[in-house]
């Protein structure tokens, strides 16, 4: 292998080194996880959430106040390590 063979392989592997680092949480661990984030923020705790998780992708779904309340939610569950995409369900009800 050449020099520029070798650089071009490092190069094209080196992007993925990332990924196979990362240790996949369990989908029941990353439930919890989201849920307890979400009951201790200030802005969205105590709102009526409920997260699903499959293979890492969170769907938050029920009522919140405000729009501000339907990101900060996204946002906080974003956060949690493990946690690979939002799907914000979240319906916004002043009610």
């Amino acid at each position: 292998m050449t020099r520029r063979q070798f650089a071009a392989a490092l190069a094209s592997a080196l992007p993925a080194i990332p990924l196979l680092a990362q240790k996949q949480v369990p989908d029941g661990e990353l439930i919890d996880q989201v849920r307890v984030k979400i009951a201790n923020d200030p802005d969205v705790g105590g709102m009526n959430i409920d997260v699903a998780v499959a293979k890492g992708a969170v769907t938050l779904t029920g009522k919140v106040r405000t729009a501000k309340q339907r990101e900060k939610a996204e946002k906080v569950a974003k956060k949690v390590k493990g946690v690979v995409s939002v799907t914000n369900q979240l319906v916004v009800s002043p009610d």
